[in-house]
């Protein structure tokens, strides 16, 4: 090996040795690297703070155990917990041991919300309870019915849970024991004071809350608000049996015929011939309760709620609600028996004319049928609906049960988007109206309410006589038609009702304008107004070039004949005894700007009679390449203007 070698080696080896021992405490560093484990309070301080100060905490927010609960989540800012709602409280709470599976479950609880009353954190109440006591419930159930005049002695000192069990029980109303045996725990049924006040009756085995408000009551000795008489003066016996006899709640007289006794049936139902099934069957209990009620009246229930316990098809809120049904259903009708069908008050009209008397008393000109007969019910809903008006159905469904015959006639091509819409009312007046056909404004000022944009007058602007008159159904089908533009017939049907002397000259014309044959009246003029002549839609030529197209562009190309500004200098828009449509014979035409007894004109047609030429057979009438307006094939003879070639010219 040279020397050269040798140190090259050398230095190589050096090389590879330095590189190992860098790479050496790296490779041990990156060994002993890891990452360090962060807990939840690390970040949210603010809610360790807050939950140090509480009363009662959470075993787990106690332990720090945050993920006993809720997922690691990371930066996302997002409450994730391991189980959904109740099933998360239930991984620790057992569901026997709070009573799910007992027949009375405390709804909050069955909907899975336990969160609703506990704080799951923790609280300065105790079970970590959102508030303290009685507060706790008042989050959901309202105070007043608890703080009466008179409440209750164990509510207002033991609460709530002195009765009622927090979570579940085996009894209704999620009371701690049967009623009987709850109240007896403090009212003993042995004291005189008790066998005074119930007359002797063992009442002890019977429900306690039937005459009081367990809660709280404005009455003496928790009385509920609606009080049977009897019991108000402990007269159990005006209506039950002696008070020592084998059956001592056994009534005296069955169903109604006991009510009969005390209630005159003639000032009940006032000798009304419609009388509520009920009260015709004797079945008074299956409204009032017997003994007493909260509600007025001793009903069952309050308000219309009792009259929705039958009658569930009122119990359905509609959209629209009639104010009335705000007072109940005894706003409009008597309860037990009345002179009016369906138990109204009084005569239908004069029962909705009490809040709508501005509408009852109004005298229109014209008045539709059933507000003249006063049915009101006819068209509207008393109690309700989903339409606006309190309409049974939607506007032309309820014009269509008297107006049959128009439901199959309005179904048009093009319909009036009022029409279209079932929107009756947006034109016609549904009680009355000084204007015909129950309309809401008279002619014009009706389209006015939707077209006032199209129909707005502007200066300088010629109107179609039947638009400036405001007679929009001279042309127009207020409903529907085939036609478009929902003309009473076709356009040119339409037009030709006023303009039938087109009609009359393109019968015994010569040439007819093809726009003019096929009716199409609107591809040259507007039929409202315009600022061009004769309601024209723009001005000749260019009304013209919209069929003419291939006119245009040769034009635009070539030297243009002057008169082509203006298409009616030659033609007639319409028909005409000559030939295409033009104003005169054609020698008299051209001979309004062309002198036919010049001595130029003579010799540049070699002398023949002006009568004798067919001008166009030679020139193109609207534009050519050529000085002289000649056509752009020309015979060579002619072209050469040698036409003595072809042609003898005598002279006469």
């Amino acid at each position: 090996m040279t020397s050269h070698s040798a140190r090259r080696g050398l230095a190589g080896f050096a090389a590879l040795f330095a590189v190992a021992l860098l790479a050496a405490p790296i490779q041990a560093h990156a060994a002993e690297r890891e990452f360090k484990k962060k807990e939840c309070v690390d970040c949210h301080k603010k809610e360790v703070d807050k939950f140090a100060g509480l009363k009662v905490v959470h075993p787990q927010v106690k332990a720090k155990a945050c993920d006993q609960c809720h997922l690691r989540h990371g930066i996302v800012g997002k409450l994730i917990l391991k189980e959904p709602g109740n099933q998360l409280c239930y991984t620790c709470h057992k569901r026997e041991a709070i009573g799910m599976n007992k027949p009375n479950v405390h709804k909050v609880l069955k909907n899975g919300s336990c969160a609703k009353c506990h704080d799951p954190h923790g609280s300065n109440a105790p079970h970590m309870l959102k508030a303290a006591g009685n507060d706790a419930c008042y989050q959901c159930h309202d105070k007043a019915p608890f703080q009466r005049k008179t409440v209750h002695a164990v509510l207002a000192k033991d609460g709530c849970r002195a009765c009622h069990a927090a979570h579940a029980s085996d009894v209704p109303q999620l009371l701690v024991k049967e009623q009987g045996k709850l109240c007896a725990g403090c009212h003993s049924a042995t004291t005189p004071g008790f066998k005074k006040a119930h007359a002797s009756y063992p009442v002890e085995t019977r429900n306690c809350t039937a005459c009081h408000d367990p809660h709280s009551s404005d009455g003496k000795k928790l009385l509920k608000a609606s009080v049977h008489p009897p019991v108000a003066e402990s007269s159990c016996s005006d209506c039950h049996s002696a008070a020592n006899s084998p059956k001592p709640f056994g009534v005296s007289d069955a169903g109604g015929a006991l009510c009969a006794n005390c209630h005159d049936a003639a000032k009940l139902d006032g000798g009304g011939a419609t009388v509520h099934a009920p009260v015709k069957k004797g079945e008074c209990l299956s409204c009032h309760d017997p003994h007493a009620s909260p509600n007025k009246s001793m009903t069952k229930l309050a308000g219309e709620a009792l009259c929705k316990s039958c009658h569930t098809r009122m119990a359905e809120k509609p959209a629209i609600v009639h104010k009335a049904m705000s007072g109940g259903c005894v706003a409009c009708h008597k309860p037990h028996a009345s002179a009016q069908k369906k138990l109204l008050k009084s005569d239908p009209a004069a029962l909705c004319g009490t809040c709508h008397a501005k509408v009852a008393e109004a005298k229109p000109k014209v008045v539709h049928a059933p507000f003249a007969k006063k049915e009101c019910a006819s068209c509207h809903d008393p109690h309700g609906s989903g339409v606006n008006g309190m309409l049974r159905d939607r506007a032309d469904k309820v014009c269509y049960r008297c107006h049959a015959d128009l439901e199959a006639k309005f179904v048009k091509t093009y319909t009036h988007k009022p029409v279209l819409q079932g929107n009756c009312t947006a034109c016609h007046q549904g009680h009355g109206s000084d204007n015909p056909k129950l309309l809401r404004a008279a002619g014009a000022k009706l389209c006015q309410t939707c077209h006032a944009e199209l129909m707005k007058a502007s200066p300088g602007m010629t109107a179609h006589p039947p638009f400036a008159d405001g007679s929009c159904l001279d042309c127009h089908d207020p409903h529907g038609s085939n036609s478009k533009g929902m003309l009473s017939a076709d356009t040119k049907t339409t037009c030709l009702n006023c303009h039938g002397d087109e009609d009359k000259k393109a019968k015994s014309a010569k040439t007819v304008h093809g726009a003019f044959a096929a009716g199409d009246c609107t591809g040259c003029h507007n039929p409202h107004q315009s600022k061009m002549r004769r309601l024209m839609v723009a001005p000749t030529p260019d009304v013209c070039y919209a069929c003419h197209k291939g006119m245009k562009e040769k034009i635009a190309k070539q030297k243009a004949h002057p008169p082509v500004d203006d298409c009616f200098n030659c033609h007639q828009p319409h028909s005409s005894a000559q030939a295409k449509l033009t104003a005169q014979p054609l020698q008299e035409l051209c001979g309004q700007c062309h002198d036919l007894k010049a001595a130029a004109f003579t010799k540049a047609h070699i002398g023949i009679q002006p009568a004798d030429i067919n001008c166009t057979s030679c020139h193109d009438p609207h534009s050519s390449a050529d000085p002289k307006m000649f056509k752009s094939t020309m015979h060579a003879p002619f072209a050469a203007r040698q036409c003595d070639s072809c042609h003898i010219v005598e002279p006469k």
